[in-house]
């Protein structure tokens, strides 16, 4: 994971004094040299004085309804413009609201800057009205963050918080403020430079070792990508094709790494692990040479570890040194940028023939499809394979987590990056909805979908009021099985039927989306569908579609926990 091209900017804060500024006046004078194009959160009394400055800023502020949302809003947006996403959030619960949004952006890398109010100096420690140890809750879950504790040191921890959410391996930075500190005048001409000098990203894989790789794929037989959400954050989807077009070598993608290489590709496999295409599992046992590229062997991905490419020397490619062999012992490690080492690496892999290799995967995919049912109910898996084709598989695809977001992974068919904007590592419900909201202001021009499972979209669909106040034209499908349907499918294949806590029986959302201003539609019927996602695609302004599925339809393939990737269940359609 990488600095992205998105990030080259100019800092328009330069040569502006700050004596004599409010720490708000400061604060705001930052984000204008930082490029910040639009913000999200929750205004409160600890970040008054913020608020009082940014009456009338060019920069827009978005009012969401929960704190939750303006993180995840701020996520979405980071993730599918390659820009910082901002959230700001008063002290106590309107910080302590954020935590779910910083730990979701953490786990996957999204480059996001929270502010948050806090009490005045003198009153921290002392519980205060509003008063938590924001930094001290939020340090396992933020890149970096700090509490400020003199007006001199706001403008350079401003400058700190953006340089380290967008540089090295991307993650969420937070940065609490006292009351008083952006009240309070500054006495001096602050120094405004950065003061990092034990934070230094390795952007340039060590020559050595990146030779070494190419050695090893130039003597592969039977060579294989595995490709994470680092080569999407890091702008290198062009190396990686290249690299991969010109060494015949497939590609398979976690779920975040979707759309890095375009899956109507040859060498697109899709998606490997839990859930992962046949063809893509079959082929990481079978390969020789694992190249890992901005990836870190997480066990949705890999199975049984000890079965986990048993022929296979592995190469692992990625800027953040702790990833390499954290999981799975490395054959060649190489830390660094992901778009300057592939490309470096690119004039050294040598043409090859490995026309058996891509027959055999061949085979492989023509033997085990992904397929569905169109007898009986709406299949969920219909739903996105139309909608695929209908946005000609362009569209910026949200989900929530669950049975709905890995059919939306298998079925959608990914085009291009930064596409799919989901919750990979934490398996974030709730996430879908807002971080949508959040990539619609990114792409005002573009289609924006979330995709989402009726489970997710109760937790955060008040967030819709969001989307009709400042009329972004989001489309909310929700794929409506009337169970929380990923613990269902478990709960059927482990534990014997024995259902608990799973039915999830909903109101009737399109109602509930007409009654907050939006569009609302329903669908009950295989014989409505089409003309009715034509329907939505067509609306102006925010539109909620209800659709009524199969409530039994499972997850297929499936690798069971403790099971290796070749000991797929392929379900009734094998």
């Amino acid at each position: 994971m990488a600095t992205t091209k998105a990030n080259k900017r100019q800092d328009r804060s330069a040569g502006r004094s700050c004596k004599g500024k409010t720490g708000a006046q400061i604060f705001h004078e930052m984000l204008l040299g930082e490029g910040v194009e639009r913000m999200f959160g929750i205004v409160g009394g600890a970040m008054l004085p913020i608020f009082d400055v940014l009456h009338g800023s060019p920069i827009p502020f978005v009012l969401t309804r929960h704190e939750q949302g303006a993180a995840h809003m701020a996520d979405g947006y980071a993730r599918s413009t390659g820009k910082v996403g901002v959230c700001i959030a008063t002290s106590g619960p309107g910080a302590t609201n954020l935590t779910t949004g910083l730990a979701t952006a953490y786990m996957d890398s999204s480059p996001v800057v929270a502010f948050t109010g806090q009490v005045k100096t003198f009153l921290i420690g002392n519980d205060a009205f509003q008063e938590a140890d924001t930094t001290g809750i939020t340090r396992p879950i933020t890149k970096y963050n700090l509490i400020v504790k003199r007006v001199e040191d706001l403008g350079r921890t401003v400058k700190e918080a953006f340089h380290i959410a967008r540089t090295g391996r991307p993650g969420p930075v937070l940065v609490d403020l006292p009351v008083d500190i952006t009240a309070t005048k500054c006495p001096v001409e602050p120094d405004l430079a950065p003061d990092l000098p034990g934070y230094k990203p390795p952007l340039r894989g060590h020559m050595r070792q990146i030779e070494a790789a190419a050695q090893a794929i130039n003597a592969a037989e039977r060579p294989l990508f595995y490709v994470g959400g680092g080569v999407i954050s890091a702008d290198a989807s062009d190396e990686l094709r290249a690299l991969a077009e010109k060494g015949n070598i497939p590609v398979t993608t976690t779920l975040l790494g979707m759309g890095a290489i375009d899956e109507a590709s040859p060498l697109a496999l899709k998606m490997l692990g839990m859930h992962g295409t046949a063809c893509a599992n079959y082929a990481v046992q079978d390969t020789d040479c694992l190249i890992a590229v901005g990836a870190r062997f997480d066990d949705r991905v890999t199975g049984r570890l000890d079965s986990f490419a048993p022929n296979a020397k592995i190469i692992h490619i990625d800027v953040d040194p702790a990833s390499i062999s954290n999981n799975v012992d490395v054959d060649i490690p190489v830390v660094g940028d992901a778009r300057n080492t592939l490309s470096r690496m690119l004039e050294r892999i040598q043409p090859r023939d490995r026309s058996a290799w891509l027959a055999r995967i061949d085979e492989w995919r023509r033997k085990h499809p992904l397929r569905y049912a169109t007898q009986g109910h709406i299949k969920p898996q219909e739903v996105i394979d139309i909608l695929g084709k209908l946005t000609n598989h362009n569209a910026i695809i949200a989900t929530g987590v669950g049975q709905h977001q890995m059919w939306t992974a298998q079925y959608y068919g990914w085009r291009r990056p930064r596409q799919i904007i989901t919750s990979g590592g934490l398996g974030t419900m709730g996430f879908g909805v807002p971080a949508a909201i959040g990539a619609q202001f990114g792409n005002p021009r573009k289609t924006v979908i979330d995709i989402d499972g009726d489970g997710s979209f109760s937790m955060t669909m008040v967030e819709v009021l969001t989307a009709v106040r400042y009329q972004q034209p989001v489309r909310f499908v929700v794929l409506d099985n009337n169970y929380l349907g990923m613990v269902r499918q478990w709960q059927e294949m482990f534990y014997h039927r024995r259902y608990s806590a799973v039915e999830h029986p909903c109101p009737d959302w399109a109602a509930v989306a007409e009654a907050f201003g939006a569009t609302g539609m329903r669908v009950f019927e295989r014989s409505e569908l089409g003309d009715a996602l034509k329907e939505m695609l067509d609306c102006e302004g925010p539109v909620v579609m209800h659709v009524h599925v199969d409530p039994d339809e499972n997850v297929y393939p499936m690798v069971a926990v403790g099971k290796g990737l070749h000991e797929m269940d392929l379900g009734k359609l094998a």
